[in-house]
């Protein structure tokens, strides 16, 4: 369903008011939601919608999953987790995953963003090459 740019503008307001100090904030976006559906604004279930929508990527642009062919060392993994915090801010939250599939190397996905330098990979592109 399409939504207007009233609809579109109140959600995005509503986003930036769900940050206390950089982080989102779990109270405070029940707050607003409670308080847009006492309201209920012109088109309020569009702008929940939106909302909703803008606050799942928010919280995977915060979210790292970390795949690997078999277990990391504690070393590779401490070492993964402090430059991903370095990039993208203390408050991301990471899990790590096996996937022999990747037959060796690692996959990272945080948000929309991907580094892949698994071995399955790269077999990939050198098919694709050939």
């Amino acid at each position: 369903m399409k939504i207007n740019k009233e609809s579109r503008r109140l959600s995005r307001e509503l986003i930036r008011a769900s940050f206390t100090d950089g982080q989102l904030d779990g109270g405070r976006v029940a707050a607003l939601v409670k308080s847009l559906i006492d309201k209920k604004p012109r088109n309020y279930m569009n702008v929940l919608g939106e909302y909703k929508r803008l606050l799942r990527l928010e919280v995977e642009k915060r979210t790292a999953v970390i795949e690997s062919a078999s277990e990391l060392s504690p070393e590779v993994a401490v070492s993964t987790v402090e430059n991903l915090k370095r990039k993208y801010g203390s408050d991301i939250t990471t899990s790590f995953v096996v996937n022999p599939e990747l037959l060796g190397g690692m996959r990272i996905r945080v948000g929309s963003d991907v580094w892949d330098s698994s071995v399955r990979n790269r077999l990939q592109r050198l098919q694709a090459n050939l």
